[in-house]
């Protein structure tokens, strides 16, 4: 039996199937963590002009997001955002397709620097993300420090 093809796209977060999986997302993440320790984009904030928005899709289903938003408030900089998984589609590498795919669209734009938040609660994106090359930082942005959450960057040659 073979591994169907992953194929990243550009999404609207306006689309019924792309609202699902953001509802999928919110319901994950609001199960791991209290409301003042969850910093999601909502859909409006995914339409933006500064924000790469993508998904993963195995057979036609769409399965994964991935987002990056471009900032200035420290020098330019992209925050990964929303990069969620499907439980019945991980450990397929799923995640590690969205962040090379960000990290490939936001080189092409010049963008050297991604920083992220994640929450202690997920030891896998916690994982992938060090062996990415990303690094554990202090609190950037508007984020306040949190001992729920771990603050990453990493500098793209």
């Amino acid at each position: 039996m073979t591994t169907p093809e992953a194929a990243i796209e550009h999404l609207d977060p306006d689309v019924a199937e792309v609202r699902a999986l953001i509802a999928a997302s919110d319901a994950f993440y609001d199960g791991l963590y209290p409301a003042e320790s969850t910093h999601l984009e909502s859909s409006a904030d995914l339409k933006r002009p500064d924000v790469l928005f993508i998904g993963c899709r195995l057979d036609g289903k769409l399965v994964a997001t991935g987002a990056a938003k471009i900032m200035q408030d420290d020098g330019t900089y992209a925050e990964i955002k929303r990069v969620f998984v499907l439980e019945q589609y991980r450990g397929r590498g799923l995640s590690r397709k969205i962040m090379q795919f960000l990290e490939t669209e936001l080189e092409h734009r010049g963008i050297r620097l991604y920083r992220l938040e994640t929450g202690i609660k997920q030891p896998e994106a916690l994982g992938l993300y060090r062996k990415l090359g990303y690094r554990e930082r202090p609190p950037f942005g508007s984020y306040r420090a949190d001992p729920l959450s771990v603050f990453m960057e990493k500098y793209s040659e």
